[in-house]
């Protein structure tokens, strides 16, 4: 299988559930496997870069969890916790990734060098509390997803934009008053709140 990327900005993502994604993929359905991809590319991609590997290898390991679940297609018992088991998935072929790159660059006996030993991965890079960081930032990505086209934007410019814009250029870009902002935030916000809260009900801690 090939893993394509794609867009992956939140306000393209589709709001199917897991479920109804992954029931498609096991019907041959290309496109559901694209959406699944998309839904998930940079939650996957996060682990094995968090846990030290390089772009090369974190690319080697999201080929290797997609190849896993096609293997294991038929026999995923709670769809609505695949994101779950994507997430671990990802983390085991870190690991083994750490563990093979440590092994190809083990230093030869008796060698101190400090300097190389401190460019090795540290398997313990990714601990539980890390990757339930990432799964609940993924969570509030796909709860992004679901709001209108409006809180998409300006939840985006706030908290997604690198060089958060002030309340005058984030006007100026969605064509709404200067004043509207704030009280536009809030409703926005609670909103995704209450998304968050249905995908956790949904099982959407995956």
């Amino acid at each position: 299988m090939t893993c394509v990327m794609r867009n992956n900005d939140p306000q393209t993502l589709e709001p199917e559930s897991d479920e109804t994604l992954l029931r498609a993929c096991r019907q041959g359905d290309q496109a559901a496997w694209e959406r699944l991809i998309r839904r998930y590319q940079r939650l996957i991609y996060a682990i094995p870069r968090r846990a030290g590997l390089n772009e090369d290898l974190a690319a080697e390991v999201f080929q290797r969890v997609w190849v896993t679940l096609v293997e294991h297609l038929e026999r995923i018992e709670q769809p609505d916790r695949l994101g779950a088991w994507l997430a671990t998935t990802a983390r085991r072929e870190s690991w083994r990734q750490l563990r093979t790159q440590s092994s190809a660059n083990a230093l030869p006996e008796g060698d101190d060098d400090a300097e190389t030993l401190a460019t090795l991965p540290d398997p313990a890079m990714l601990p539980d509390e890390v990757l339930e960081r990432l799964e609940r930032q993924h969570l509030v990505r796909r709860a992004l997803s679901t709001l209108d086209e409006r809180c998409r934007a300006l939840l985006t410019l706030l908290f997604y934009t690198q060089d958060r814009p002030s309340y005058a250029e984030i006007a100026g870009s969605l064509g709404i008053p200067e004043g509207s902002v704030g009280p536009t935030r809030g409703r926005c916000l609670q909103r995704l709140r209450q998304a968050l809260e249905q995908l956790e009900r949904e099982g959407g801690r995956a």
